[in-house]
C-alpha cells in the first residue's frame, strides 16, 4: 500500500496543524465572522479577504512569525489558529503565541490539542526554547488554555498591548522545552 504523506506538520487524535496559506482565505475569514461574539472583545482576527491576505501575507513570508492552522483531522475543517510571532534567536530562542478558536470548535479541546502540537513543533523542528503567551486578565477561556497546556504565570504588565482602542493590561505566561520535556 502506498505511503501517502500528510498535509499536516503534526497530528494528534481530531486535529492536525499546518500552515496558514493565501487559499485558506474565505473559509478563515467566514469562520471569523461567524465567531465575533466569541472573539470581541480580546481579538480581531481578519474578516475580509483584503485583510486576510495582509495578515497571512506576514506569517507567510516574515520569518519573526510562524502562522498556524489547527484544522479537524475528519474534515479538515479550520477550528482555530495559533501563531508564534517575534521569533528571536540567537542566545534567546523565543517566540509569542497569539491564539483564537472559532465558534464552531470553541469548548471541544481541539485548540488544547493543537497548542500541545504547536508547543511540540516549537520546541522541535523549530529549535524555540520559551513561548510566552500575553493574555488580559479577564479572558478566561485563554488563560484556562495556557495553563492547561503547562503554561507557568510568570507576572503582570499594565498597559501593555494596545487592543480595540486602549492599552490593556496583561498576565504573562510561559513554558520552555525542559517544562515541556520533564512534565
Amino acid at each position: 500500500m502506498p505511503h501517502h504523506a500528510s498535509r499536516y506538520l503534526a497530528e494528534g487524535p481530531r486535529v492536525g496543524i499546518r500552515h496558514f496559506t493565501y487559499d485558506d482565505g474565505a473559509e478563515f475569514t467566514a469562520r471569523v465572522r461567524e465567531s465575533k461574539d466569541l472573539h470581541r472583545p480580546w481579538l480581531f482576527p481578519p474578516d475580509s479577504a483584503a485583510a486576510y491576505a495582509l495578515y497571512a501575507g506576514r506569517l507567510i513570508e516574515d520569518p519573526t512569525k510562524a502562522g498556524f492552522l489547527v484544522c479537524e483531522r475528519d474534515s479538515d475543517g479550520i477550528a482555530g489558529f495559533i501563531n508564534v510571532n517575534n521569533i528571536v534567536e540567537g542566545g534567546f530562542q523565543c517566540g509569542t503565541l497569539g491564539y483564537g478558536a472559532f465558534a464552531h470548535a470553541a469548548g471541544r479541546g481541539l485548540m488544547r490539542e493543537g497548542l500541545n502540537l504547536v508547543i511540540r513543533h516549537a520546541f522541535g523542528p523549530m529549535r524555540l526554547h520559551r513561548l510566552e503567551i500575553n493574555v488580559q486578565p479577564g479572558n478566561a477561556a485563554s488563560i484556562a488554555l495556557a495553563r492547561t497546556c503547562g503554561f507557568r504565570l510568570e507576572g503582570f504588565s499594565p498597559d501593555m498591548i494596545y487592543v480595540d482602542g486602549a492599552w490593556r493590561d496583561h498576565e504573562r505566561w510561559a513554558i520552555t522545552a525542559e517544562m515541556v520535556t520533564s512534565g
